[in-house]
């Protein structure tokens, strides 16, 4: 019981510190310094929790990652990129709304750290115009990237719950789907209400048509050739510097941009918080306190992989904590119990205060998160139904 008083009390305090209207990164550190307080962590293990959160190559991949993507935007920006793909967009896909959802949906596809900040200024592009709130931006340009995790398989967390549960891979995708096709549905409800009809049928050139070349070069050198988001856009930012004969001066400019205090701050808070929650065993300890009550099986395939995807933000890694205890309780791999408890931990990372994407999206746009929150919730508990539904038809 004490392990939930323990993170209520640290969730209170980072709601409250949001609330507050503090930078997320400063947040999260705070939260970890609260964390090492609470469970009374010896001086000699909170230096060698912070060093294996500094030294995690996770750490610096996703550093660099959102660096190279601040340094990506300005380049796009700078040589009106954007406003190219934008107006490609426009088109090709004809239908308002679907032109700008296409570049969260397309930049999503990529299981990219951080790749909610690529798509966010292209959202923002695409709105111009219209009467929306930076909130409704926000969470067009949070869902709309986020169904794909439920069924591509470039995404760690449903290959990692396909091994451990031992069913095939195709299988749990497929009853994945719905849930999938519930959020771009739920989606489409909860925003751009006031968005209709056709955008103006504009003829494009050719050379609008290359603006989408650095997007494919991504997809293509991620997907297809196997390379690291990272490393990915190190190449393409090279090449992009040639080709747009940037001189010296205009390259540390663009670096310099890249490399903000509020990236670093946010990075090593998120790694930061997740190594002194695994370090704590916080998130062990409720699993073994869940069961210890003989709590009833459904509720526990819902609050174990859910509170996990919550205080982590992060699929993998509520699946990898949480499936291990939950085969073991269910003798065996039923479907419907593996794709619902897959479902109940990805709606706890998409709600998660944690989700890097979230954050991200929150700091692009400067919105208010409760307000984003409030499209999300209703949302969420249709997929949450429709699981419900699946998991009782299956059983």
């Amino acid at each position: 019981m004490s392990d939930i008083i323990k993170l209520l009390t640290v969730l209170s305090f980072i709601v409250l510190l949001l609330r507050r209207k503090y930078r997320i990164g400063i947040v999260l550190l705070s939260a970890s310094a609260l964390l090492t307080i609470l469970y009374l962590m010896p001086p000699k293990e909170i230096i060698m929790t912070a060093s294996a959160a500094v030294s995690n190559p996770i750490t610096i991949k996703l550093g660099l990652s959102l660096t190279m993507i601040r340094v990506l935007e300005m380049i796009l920006r700078e040589n009106n990129i954007l406003t190219g793909m934008t107006e490609a967009s426009k088109s090709l896909f004809r239908n308002r709304k679907l032109v700008i959802i296409s570049m969260p949906m397309l930049i999503g596809i990529l299981p990219s750290l951080g790749g909610a900040y690529f798509s966010a200024p292209m959202v923002n592009e695409s709105t111009k115009g219209l009467k929306m709130s930076q909130e409704e931006k926000g969470f067009i340009n949070f869902w709309f990237r986020h169904p794909w995790e439920y069924i591509l398989p470039l995404y760690p967390g449903i290959l990692l719950a396909s091994a451990v549960s031992g069913l095939e891979l195709r299988t749990l995708i497929l009853a994945n789907l719905p849930f999938a096709v519930t959020m771009l549905l739920t989606g489409f409800l909860s925003s751009m209400r006031e968005v209709k009809g056709n955008v103006e049928y504009i003829t494009v050139s050719s050379q609008k048509l290359y603006s989408f070349i650095p997007i494919i070069s991504i997809i293509l050198l991620v997907v297809v050739f196997n390379v690291e988001l990272h490393l990915s856009l190190v190449i393409l930012i090279t090449g992009l510097f040639i080709f747009y004969r940037y001189r010296a001066g205009k390259i540390l400019k663009a670096l310099k941009y890249g490399f903000a205090l509020d990236v670093i701050l946010l990075v090593l808070g998120v790694m930061l918080f997740k190594e002194m929650m695994e370090g704590t065993g916080a998130v062990r300890n409720l699993g073994e306190f869940f069961t210890s009550k003989g709590i009833p099986l459904m509720p526990l395939l819902f609050i174990l992989p859910f509170i996990s995807g919550f205080l982590t933000g992060i699929t993998v890694g509520s699946v990898g904590s949480t499936f291990p205890l939950l085969l073991h309780m269910l003798h065996g791999s039923p479907l419907g119990a593996v794709s619902f408890a897959f479902t109940s931990a990805y709606l706890g990372v998409l709600l998660s205060p944690v989700h890097v994407c979230l954050i991200l999206t929150k700091e692009y746009f400067n919105a208010d998160i409760w307000m984003i929150y409030k499209k999300m919730l209703p949302a969420c508990a249709a997929i949450f139904l429709a699981a419900v539904i699946e998991y009782l038809i299956l059983s």
